[in-house]
C-alpha cells in the first residue's frame, strides 16, 4: 500500500517502493487538473518572489475582496485556509462538537481531523446501487443524532452529488436540530456550472451550514496548499479566531489572485476535458471487466476484476510508473477497488494500455 500517510500524491514514497524518479512517474493517485496552473501563475510568482522577506496580509485582504465579487458573498462570510483541510480543521477547532457524523466512504481528514481535536465520530454509509450516496433517511438520522456532519459534494472517492433538494432537506434538518453541516465542495469546479447542486445561492437561509472549497486542485497548485469556507458572518468570524496568524504565505495569496483572474477559456478547457476523458474512461474500463460508477468529478472510483485486488494492481502499475489510489482501506468499500485522476488523453490511454497489460497477465 502506498497510502502510508493516508492520501495519494506520495511521490516519494512510490518513488522508493519503485525505483523509479518522481518525475518519471505519471499519477493518477492525486486529482490535479490535467493542464497545470493558469497561464500567466508561475510568472507571478517569480515577481513577488523577493516579497518572502516581508510577512503574509494576516487578513488575506486582496483575496476576499476577489473571492467576494466572484461569489457574491460579503467579505465577512470568507475564510482563507492553508488548503481545505485547516478550514475543515478550524470548523472543529470553532464549534467544539463532541459528536461528528460522516457518510462512507469519505475523504479520510474527516474522521482524522474530528477525532485528533476528540470528537466521537459515528457514520452511516452510502450502497454500491446509490453510487454510494447514503439513504436520505440515513444522512437525516445522523444530522439529528450529532453536534456537526460532514457531507462530501461531490463526494471523495465516488465524485457524486446529492440532488439539490436533498441538501436543503439536510440543511433545514440542521438548522431545526442545532447541527452544524460542513460540506466539502473541494471538487465542485470541474463539474460544469449548470449542473452543480450547491447551497452557495441559498446560504443566507442557513445559520448552521459552512461551505469549504479548495483552489489547489482545479488550479493545480497543491504544492502552495490554499482553500476556503463561506459561512455566515458569525460563523467565519468564529473559524479566523481559531486560525494561527499567517498560516497562510505569501505565494499561495499571490497564487490565488492569479487564479480568480484567470482566462475563462482555462476553466471551460478543463471541465471539456474531464468530461471527455472520463466518458473514454467509463467505456474502456468496462471493457477490461471493471465496474465504474457514474461519478461528476476528476477522479473515478473503479471496482477491479473478481480474482484481483487494489493492493496488486496498484503494485504493478506502480512498477510501470503509473500510481492508481487504492480504495481497499475505504469504509464502506473493499479490496478491489482503487480510485483513478481523470486527466488528459495522454494520461487516459497509458493507463488503459497498462493496466490491460497487467489484467491480461494474471492466469485465474
Amino acid at each position: 500500500m502506498l497510502e502510508v500517510y493516508g492520501h495519494g500524491g506520495d511521490l516519494q514514497t512510490a518513488a522508493e517502493r519503485y525505483g523509479i524518479a518522481p518525475g518519471q512517474m505519471m499519477d493518477l493517485s492525486a486529482n490535479i487538473n490535467p493542464l497545470g496552473p493558469p497561464p500567466g501563475l508561475l510568472d507571478k510568482l517569480q515577481e513577488v518572489l523577493p516579497e518572502i522577506v516581508k510577512y503574509p496580509d494576516p487578513g488575506h485582504r486582496r483575496l476576499v475582496s476577489l473571492l467576494s465579487q466572484r461569489y457574491a458573498v460579503e467579505p465577512g462570510c470568507l475564510v482563507i485556509g492553508n488548503g481545505a483541510a485547516e478550514n475543515m480543521a478550524l470548523a472543529l477547532l470553532a464549534l467544539s462538537p463532541t459528536k461528528v457524523g460522516i457518510i462512507e466512504p469519505c475523504f479520510s481528514e474527516y474522521r482524522t481531523l474530528a477525532e485528533q481535536f476528540g470528537a466521537q465520530v459515528s457514520s452511516v454509509s452510502g450502497s454500491a446501487k446509490r453510487a454510494f450516496r447514503a439513504e436520505p433517511q440515513d444522512v437525516e438520522r445522523l444530522i439529528i443524532e450529532t453536534d456537526l456532519v460532514f457531507l462530501g459534494q461531490p463526494n471523495n472517492p465516488n465524485g457524486v452529488q446529492y440532488p439539490l433538494d436533498e441538501l436543503r432537506r439536510f440543511a433545514d434538518i440542521a438548522e431545526r436540530s442545532g447541527t452544524y453541516l460542513i460540506v466539502d465542495e473541494a471538487f465542485v469546479d470541474f463539474i460544469p456550472e449548470q449542473q452543480r447542486q450547491s447551497l452557495l445561492p441559498e446560504l443566507t437561509k442557513y445559520s448552521q451550514l459552512v461551505l469549504i472549497r479548495s483552489m489547489t486542485k482545479f488550479y493545480a497548485i497543491p504544492g502552495l496548499r490554499l482553500g476556503f469556507a463561506i459561512a455566515s458572518p458569525e460563523l467565519a468570524a468564529r473559524m479566523r479566531g481559531k486560525q494561527v496568524t499567517w498560516s497562510v504565505n505569501s505565494l499561495a495569496l499571490a497564487a490565488g489572485e492569479v487564479c480568480l483572474q484567470a482566462d475563462e477559456a482555462y476553466e471551460q478547457a478543463t471541465i471539456v476535458i474531464i468530461m471527455e476523458q472520463r466518458k473514454l474512461l467509463h467505456a474502456a474500463l468496462q471493457e477490461l471487466g471493471c465496474e465504474t460508477w457514474p461519478g461528476e468529478a476528476n477522479f473515478m472510483l473503479v471496482r477491479l476484476p473478481e480474482g484481483w485486488t487494489a493492493a496488486e494492481v496498484q503494485t504493478e502499475l506502480g512498477k510501470r510508473g503509473v500510481l492508481v489510489r487504492s480504495c481497499a482501506m475505504y469504509a464502506g468499500l473493499g479490496e478491489r477497488d482503487i480510485r483513478i485522476a481523470v486527466k488528459g488523453e495522454y494520461e487516459s490511454r497509458r493507463l488503459l494500455t497498462e493496466l490491460s497489460v497487467v489484467l491480461g497477465g494474471k492466469t485465474r
